[in-house]
């Protein structure tokens, strides 16, 4: 949702915010990581899928946003 690829409730044209995007990508990153071990090859499987499959939406949702002109400084 925060790379504005899925559209809940009214038909609005968000933004993607790639900084909350990027977090909930690590977030996913960092559980798969303290889960190894001890969970199912299927579980395993999915969030492996599933981080591969975010990771590269991010790349083109990233790629493709307009980026800031040269003297205009990212608010935070």
């Amino acid at each position: 949702m925060r790379l504005g690829l899925l559209k809940l409730g009214e038909e609005t044209e968000d933004a993607p915010d790639l900084t909350a995007a990027r977090h909930a990508i690590d977030m996913l990153g960092m559980l798969s990581e303290k889960t190894r071990g001890n969970l199912s090859i299927e579980e395993q499987r999915l969030i492996e899928n599933s981080l591969t499959e975010l990771r590269f939406r991010f790349v083109q949702v990233s790629d493709s946003a307009p980026k800031p002109a040269a003297g205009d400084t990212p608010q935070a």
